[in-house]
């Protein structure tokens, strides 16, 4: 029998109870109706800051897991919000210690927008940026625009529109429809 395919969910928000990672607690939940296993990155807070010097054989061992973690993923879901127009800094960190290695390399790649419309494009433009450095492979299908506001947000803390549900489960089907099977 073949083992689900793995999405690595990382949020680009330490906030708690945001949007970005409401979207993301909601696609976990909807993984196994979707033939998809999730697993979420939780350790965003605690990566060191980004240090060329740093990137050393073994790395800090936060650094160690957040690279095993996408290492053992099979495709990659982001949910970042936008601030001041880019990516916050606490994401972008996640992202530079990614440039160096080969863990991102060719792995099925998408990000959900949760912004209101008329905002995320700097984020969006951003993480198109930086994970061509790292090469990941996009899947641009799967990278959508899905506005949450908490009118959407059950109390469970998932999405309850149906059409966002909907979206969601389509994401990680183009995503695991583009990674390789275990």
């Amino acid at each position: 029998m073949t083992a689900l395919p793995i999405v690595l969910l990382l949020s680009g928000s330490l906030r708690t109870g945001s949007t970005n990672d409401t979207v993301l607690r909601t696609a976990r939940a909807l993984g196994p109706s979707a033939g998809v296993d999730t697993v979420r990155y939780t350790g965003l807070a605690g990566l060191p800051h980004f240090n060329p010097d740093d990137d050393t054989d073994p790395p800090p061992a936060p650094v160690a897991r957040l690279r095993a973690a996408i290492d053992g993923a099979d495709a990659l879901l982001i949910c970042a919000p936008e601030y001041a127009g880019t990516l916050p800094g606490s994401f972008k960190n996640l992202l530079d210690w990614t440039v160096g290695g080969t863990e991102i390399c060719g792995k099925p790649t998408a990000w959900v927008t949760a912004a209101a419309p008329g905002r995320g494009q700097g984020a969006e433009a951003t993480l198109r940026t930086v994970l061509g450095y790292t090469g990941a492979a996009v899947v641009e299908p799967a990278c959508v625009r899905i506005p949450v506001d908490r009118t959407m947000v059950g109390a469970d803390g998932l999405l309850t529109d149906e059409k966002a549900r909907r979206a969601l489960t389509d994401v990680l089907h183009l995503l695991t429809g583009a990674a390789p099977r275990r």
